[in-house]
């Protein structure tokens, strides 16, 4: 079995070597990626502001002189991280693997690669649902109060700030049947474990989405509703898993008998 291991015996300096250029890989892919997406910073920023738009505020303000420099600089990082996630992903999966043996490899590179599908799906769920109607409920605190106008004049550094959290919140947290499988598989949690803690999970979900999310019930409530049915998700996803490994080794069993015969 130990056979299965690659260079399981390396000494250390060769790991920190190893270390050391997959940390290159992952720095030069951001310095790419920023260079390349600062180019086209005002393009991805109109994107962004596009819920923004249909929830009926079209203005923009800064009241910093540098305000809106340092939020292309932002924005441009935002989206590297985004492009260069793939390149931080493989680059980690492959200063890992060969420390697994390869019946661990096959068990997690699955997981590895539903990461970033996951990521994008909580993200467009922010972009497309949750932040046109969290900026709708904001919004809507605008008029007449008391014979005061009150009007929303969002700032652009603030705007960016809702969005990220908003984009990389809903990403992170959509990753949670991901994680729940790869500690089911480790061993670490089971399937019992987790149908018994359905009333901790809704606590736990709750506590996220007021951590990842602004401060208000709306926004919460879009984050903890999906976030509690990945959880769901997670369960029916793990118990498949045991429905198809027992149908294997039935189906091996079986061959085993037929072939003594």
């Amino acid at each position: 079995m130990i056979g299965d291991l690659d260079d399981s015996k390396a000494p250390l300096l060769d790991h920190l070597i190893e270390l050391r250029r997959r940390l290159l890989w992952c720095v030069a892919a951001l310095l790419v990626g920023f260079f390349v997406c600062l180019n086209f910073a005002k393009e991805i920023f109109a994107v962004l502001v596009q819920p923004l738009l249909a929830a009926g505020q079209g203005k923009l303000i800064y009241t910093d002189i540098f305000e809106a420099f340092f939020v292309e600089v932002k924005v441009a990082f935002f989206a590297a991280l985004m492009i260069a996630f793939p390149v931080l992903a493989t680059q980690i999966w492959r200063f890992v693997a060969p420390g697994l043996y390869a019946k661990e490899k096959r068990a997690f590179l699955p997981f590895l690669l539903a990461t970033p599908l996951f990521f994008a799906a909580g993200a467009s769920f922010a972009y497309y649902v949750a932040m046109p109607w969290a900026l709708k409920f904001l919004l809507s605190f605008e008029g007449n109060v008391g014979g005061v106008e009150q009007e929303a004049l969002p700032a652009i550094g603030n705007y960016l700030n809702f969005t990220t959290r908003f984009l990389f919140g809903f990403g992170v947290a959509f990753l949670a049947p991901v994680l729940l499988m790869i500690l089911e598989r480790a061993g670490i949690v089971t399937l019992e474990q987790l149908s018994k803690s359905r009333r901790y999970a809704i606590v736990a979900c709750a506590g996220i989405s007021a951590v990842l999310t602004p401060p208000d019930v709306v926004s919460m409530l879009l984050l903890l509703v999906p976030l509690y049915s990945l959880y769901e998700f997670a369960l029916v996803a793990i118990r498949l898993t045991h429905w198809r490994a027992s149908r294997k080794k039935a189906a091996a069993t079986a061959a085993a008998l037929d072939k003594d015969d």
